[in-house]
């Protein structure tokens, strides 16, 4: 009966646990598109966090490090103007089941490794444009919606 007590104990604390049960990456996928909503594919995106950059082209998927940090992305692409956008990093289940379970030092290395968060999956950013993407309004099977950035918040953020 200890034994299977001891189990379940073990079991329930590492469900919480984002870097048990989350991959230390997530996918994302970026397309780019004109003003008028003309989608351009190709368009070279460099991406960035505290955890690396890479870079990729608009209209594929790559895996990028999950981190507490927001990703900060820019898109050129020849005769357009520079697209750029920031995808706001959020807590992920994993990271809020050490809160449930109590896992207090599942909550620290989550965070430090950054397992426990996800940035937005599907990103559409405009070319003119600095946007900024949030999970939380994210709904599957849909891209993101975005929220224009005006020069005045963006000064904010810098500061």
């Amino acid at each position: 009966m200890k034994r299977v007590l001891a189990a379940s104990v073990v079991t329930l604390m590492a469900s919480g646990c984002a870097t048990v049960v989350k991959e230390p990456s997530q996918p994302l996928r970026i397309e780019t598109l004109t003003m008028e909503g003309e989608i351009i594919g190709g368009a070279e995106c460099s991406v960035t966090n505290d955890r690396g950059s890479v870079t990729m082209r608009s209209g594929e998927s790559m895996n990028v490090r999950r981190s507490s940090k927001d990703l900060d992305i820019t898109c050129t692409a020849p005769g357009q103007p520079t697209a750029s956008a920031r995808a706001v990093s959020r807590a992920n289940g994993g990271m809020w089941g050490n809160a449930v379970v109590g896992g207090g030092i599942g909550a620290v290395i989550d965070h430090k490794k950054g397992n426990g968060y996800t940035y937005p999956t599907w990103l559409q950013l405009v070319f003119g444009k600095a946007l900024s993407f949030d999970r939380r309004s994210e709904k599957a099977g849909a891209p993101a919606p975005a929220t224009e950035v005006t020069q005045k918040a963006s000064a904010a953020v810098r500061d």
